[in-house]
């Protein structure tokens, strides 16, 4: 009995161990499937999300979202904190006899355990023998040093995300919310500043990188949702890389070199971590001839030089292609408001939307995706599915 509690305790605090290490030590994605966070976010995300899609509103729906992050951060604290106990407490079953008074259950040694870690110490069981005092010095150092990477994780965390959600704050200023590359591009001829387009496509080429490198080491951060209604790092990327598409395939007379390469760094962004949280489905546009028939014409009235209007769409849709369907499997994974790449004419001087007024109600199921014409997101049940 004393042998399997003790292999059982080794077990236990080596998985925690890697764990942890995997976790916050580790800068870059570890494929390793005994990993206890690689399982119990998405478990406790599913259930998360089934919970929310039962809100009254999409306001209500996405602020329930929004605590979920912050949540499964304590949460892996807990769990980790709660398994090194136990770890001790079995190894420390095994050697009882090493403490003083001697414990009658294990429920005594798992107390002692917790005092350990905790770093407690109040002396009603203390430890005689060299294993136990070892052990008890061991379990202080690991529980202290937990907390301690936890807090340095937690502000690594919060650095990346506020990082990542200033462009994305800026870009629905230009781009309305939820963002559209359509709109984007309106509003910067309205304003003059189509010679700022390279620039632009530079400053989220930069966002891209940033971005892909702190979300595959950390994937914790995507699910940390904007502070803003009707925001979403992941629509407002989608805008960007549809900006990019039309201005390779639709629009003349912009430079084009800067959108290449902003697509090529964010279509790589979006097939890594698409990747990372199970993409299973197959590439596509997810935009009819319809719609782009539409944009085509919203383009053309605000004065671009296009390209013939066939030759365009099927660059497009070959553009697209590439990025559309796992941008959407994403936004329908996490729930949130999926790419709009058209939305409803309007100006860049309509009133700011302000923090807390939502623009209109949000769909049902889709996560906040208002009804804008856009290409429409799968259920949740779908995504799984495919």
């Amino acid at each position: 009995m004393e042998i399997v509690a003790f292999l059982a305790g080794v077990v236990c605090l080596g998985l925690v161990l890697w764990d942890v290490f995997e976790t916050i030590v580790v800068p870059r994605p570890t494929p390793s499937q005994l990993r206890l966070g690689r399982h119990l976010v998405p478990w406790t995300w599913r259930a998360w999300r089934w919970l929310g899609e039962r809100a009254r509103t999409g306001l209500g729906r996405d602020l329930f979202y929004g605590l979920y992050a912050p949540f499964a951060a304590v949460l892996l604290l807990a769990a980790w904190i709660f398994l090194l106990i136990v770890g001790y407490g079995l190894i420390l079953y095994a050697i009882r006899d090493q403490l003083y008074p001697v414990p009658t259950n294990f429920g005594t040694v798992l107390y002692f355990a917790a005092a350990s870690v905790l770093t407690v110490g109040y002396g009603d069981v203390i430890p005689v023998g060299p294993a136990a005092r070892f052990l008890a010095l061991a379990g202080a150092a690991t529980g202290l040093g937990l907390v301690a990477l936890v807090i340095t994780f937690l502000f690594s965390l919060f650095g990346s995300y506020q990082r990542r959600e200033r462009l994305v704050v800026a870009l629905s200023a230009r781009a309305k919310s939820p963002p559209s590359a359509v709109t984007l591009l309106e509003n910067y001829v309205r304003l003059g500043l189509v010679d700022q387009l390279p620039a632009l496509f530079a400053e989220w080429e930069r966002w891209s990188a940033e971005v892909l490198d702190s979300h595959v080491a950390y994937p914790l951060l995507g699910y940390f949702r904007s502070s803003h209604d009707n925001l979403s790092w992941v629509s407002a990327l989608g805008a960007m890389l549809d900006a990019a598409a039309l201005v390779l395939t639709t629009v003349r007379d912009v430079p084009r070199g800067q959108a290449e390469l902003m697509k090529r760094v964010g279509a790589h962004f979006v097939e890594d971590l698409s990747n990372y949280f199970g993409y299973k489905g197959t590439d596509g546009s997810i935009v009819d001839e319809s719609q782009f028939d539409v944009a085509y014409a919203r383009l053309a009235a605000a004065g671009y030089s296009l390209e013939p209007a066939e030759t365009a769409w099927r660059s497009f849709e070959r553009a697209r292609t590439i990025y559309a369907s796992r941008l959407e499997f994403l936004a329908n994974y996490w729930a949130t408001s999926a790419p709009v790449w058209i939305a409803p004419r309007v100006s860049i001087t309509s009133p700011v939307h302000q923090a807390g007024t939502p623009e209109r109600e949000h769909v049902p199921g889709a996560g906040g995706l208002p009804q804008t014409g856009g290409s429409l997101p799968a259920t949740a049940k779908e995504s799984e599915q495919r």
